[in-house]
This record gives C-alpha cells, structure tokens and sequence, in this order.
C-alpha cells in the first residue's frame, strides 16, 4: 500500500515527507485494519513533519483524524465488523493501570501512545488502530467532514472545558483554524460570546460570517474583557497578551501540543486577580464520545479545503504558510 512517512524531520523546504510503498498489515488481536477514506490535516503533523516533535518510530507515517471502513478484525477487536465506519483519532492507547488512567486522567499517562507519533497514522492508504480507541461513526456525512472532529474538534472541546468558561460567558479564541472554527461554533451554541483574535483576514472573515461578535487582529484587544480564552495558534507571545485581556478571575487555556517560548509575565498585569494560566493536553476517551454527541445535536459547518492524498507534501506547506482557512483534509484517491 501507498503510505506517506517523515523520512528526515526539518523544514518542509526539505521535503520531510516521503511516499513509499508498505506491506499491508494484519490486525493484532484487540486491532483493526481500517482503509483510509479521510484523513484530517493537523498542525501536530507539521510540528512531527519539522522536527518540533521529536519523532518517536523512525519513519513515522502521520495523521490522526482517520475516517474510514473496518477491512479485517482481530481475533478480541469486538463491537467492530467489516465494512463499519470507524473513527481513528489521536489517543492510541495507554497503560490502564497508572494513576492518572485509574483516576479517569487517562490522558496524562505518561506510556500513552499516540495515531501518526508512536504507531503509524492515517497518511496511507490503510492503518491499524486500537478497537478500544476507535469511535463507530454515523452514516450520513461526508468522510471530509467527519475527519476534522476527531482532533480539531476534540481537542477544541477538551480546551473549551479547561477554560471554564461560566454560562453565557465571554469567551477569546486566539487564533481561528481547524481547532478554533468548530470550537467557536460550539461556544456560541452554548451561548456564549466569542470574540476571535487572529492575524488571518480570511479566517476573521470567517468568523464573523460563523457569528462571532468581534473578529480583529491576534494582538489587539478584545471590545470587552474576557471571562475565558483559548490559545490556539502555537505563538508564546500572545500568553502575556491573552492573560492581558481576561477580565478577574478569567481563565486562558493554551491548546496546543507545542508553543514557542513565552516572554516575562507582568505578574500585576498578567496573574494576579486570580486570572489563571492552564495547558491542554490531548484528550480523554470520554471527550470524544461526549464531543461527538454535542455535535449530533449542534451539526456544525466544517470549512474544508481537500486534498487528494497524494498532495499530503502540499496541504502541509499549505498550512504553514496559513494559507488554509478551516481544515485541510486528505481524501483517499
């Protein structure tokens, strides 16, 4: 099968990515064997593509929101049949028996693996995936559509919880891509405000039109204070100027798995009244399933940009060039 794989982490000016030819796997006891239909475009993919990421399986093939069909099942991978569609999102597996994952923090377990780091992703033609981390899908939307949720969209739900935001409250999104534009539609949802902050003139425009009561540039300041904000582009100068604008007692939560270094904090200006600073770190089994609820009842717009998966070298470039307004997405060609 065709697969993408980080053949030399560096800047996408030296072509990081490769395409090759792998044998087809089969599924272990407990795994699936999934053919790709879908496959989102996630800034994490072009952190491991650059080297940010260390890679952790020399070789790696990226991309961690898969939608696709079961081909084959493992012996144990029970609930799943051939032919059923089948999400596969970032979380690969965990211990089960650490603390963090007795204490319903399965997220923080520190032997936690990872779709597209630790086992090859959804950039090919086909992957396996973990039964017990898989999601059964519904029938009606497109592949593209569905593809986005499974990190974009949940790791925006996660982020969207650790920001606290009290009802109707008024919520910041620092940056307005994959992540921020279903996040954002959620917020307002749950009647919210939002307010989004990005250097992207397409992406305010897209904002608005998604009914966001402001739209301006990432470094200006918000029309109002904030009770709640979220960091999503993978900027550490705007730290101190999203703490800047929370109202007293106001909550930033910091989404992204990297972020460049954060300049001095003016603890008068930045923390005290009892504003707080907090990161984001993957997400739960049980945010997914919730996640996926709220979207069945809020059926949000996903603005996707598509690629065929043989343009994967491109919608990466794309990306850091910030030329993608919404979420990429590879479809299976």
């Amino acid at each position: 099968m065709a697969a993408w794989v980080v053949e030399h982490p560096g800047p996408l000016g030296s072509a990081p990515l490769r395409r090759v030819r792998r044998p087809v796997a089969e599924p272990g006891p407990r795994e699936l064997l999934v053919e790709v239909a879908a496959c989102g475009v996630c800034r994490t993919d072009l952190h491991l593509a650059e080297g940010d990421l260390a890679p952790r399986t020399p070789r790696c093939t990226p991309g961690h929101e898969v939608v696709g069909r079961v081909l084959r099942t493992g012996a144990e991978a029970a609930g799943f049949a051939p032919g059923d569609r089948v999400g596969v999102a970032w979380l690969a597996s965990i211990c089960g028996t650490c603390r963090y994952c007795r204490g319903g923090h399965e997220n923080l377990c520190p032997n936690s693996r990872y779709t597209g780091w630790d086992r090859h992703g959804g950039y090919a033609e086909q992957l396996l995936a973990n039964v017990d981390f898989s999601y059964r899908l519904p029938e009606g939307p497109p592949a593209e559509e569905l593809a986005p949720l499974l990190c974009a969209g949940l790791i925006g739900y996660r982020a969207l919880r650790r920001a606290d935001l009290p009802p109707g409250g008024r919520l910041g999104l620092y940056g307005f891509g994959a992540s921020a534009h279903l996040t954002a539609q959620l917020a307002l949802a749950e009647g919210a405000t939002v307010h989004v902050l990005t250097r992207s003139e397409p992406a305010r425009r897209l904002a608005l039109e998604l009914g966001a009561a402001s739209a301006r540039d990432a470094y200006e300041t918000p029309p109002e204070p904030l009770d709640s904000a979220i960091l999503f582009a993978p900027v550490g100068d705007l730290v101190p100027v999203a703490l800047g604008a929370l109202d007293r007692g106001g909550t930033l939560a910091v989404a992204g798995i990297h972020l460049t270094d954060i300049p001095v904090l003016d603890y008068q200006r930045h923390l005290f009244q009892e504003r707080t600073l907090r990161s984001v770190t993957a997400n739960t089994r049980a945010d997914g399933r919730a996640y996926l609820d709220a979207v069945a009842r809020t059926r949000p717009q996903v603005h996707v940009q598509r690629y065929p998966m043989d343009r994967a070298d491109a919608a990466l470039a794309d990306l850091a060039a910030d030329r993608i307004t919404g979420v990429a997405v590879l479809l299976a060609t």
